[in-house]
């Protein structure tokens, strides 16, 4: 089964094969500025999983996780779409807002919780990590 994705614009198009390994919500504060001032949603692939085409911009910085994460955008209507450590990844997070259908994937788990603002509404049905998890194996 083949997913579809993109940014506002359609410049960039990414395809995605198979299930999710997570579905996170996250609520670092660098999620918080992605999404602006909500948490973002990802859906975590296997590198393998994932393919776009069309130009993608990125943006490094050190999360609160200690990571340094890159952030994968349209340089032309700015779209968030990807999400991924900078040094030796081997998952990528789609966001979804992305796909072309966003029923596609639900979040799994909430992550940073501890750093939503008092107004954010989270799953009480969701397990919730008050900080970083132990990385996927």
């Amino acid at each position: 089964m083949t997913i579809n994705a993109g940014c506002l614009c359609g410049k960039v198009r990414i395809a995605i094969e198979g299930e999710p390994l997570r579905t996170r919500t996250c609520w670092c504060r660098d999620c918080q500025y992605w999404a602006a001032g909500n948490g973002t949603t990802n859906a975590l692939y296997r590198l393998e999983q994932v393919s776009f085409t069309g130009e993608v911009n990125w943006y490094e910085s050190l999360a609160d996780s200690r990571n340094v994460m890159r952030r994968g955008f349209c340089p032309n209507c700015g779209t968030a779409l990807l999400t991924g450590p900078a040094r030796d990844p081997a998952f990528l997070g789609v966001r979804a807002g992305a796909f072309d259908d966003p029923n596609l994937v639900r979040p799994t788990e909430v992550i940073w919780s501890e750093s939503a603002p008092d107004w954010a509404v989270l799953d009480p049905a969701l397990p919730r990590h008050p900080r970083q998890p132990e990385p996927i194996g």
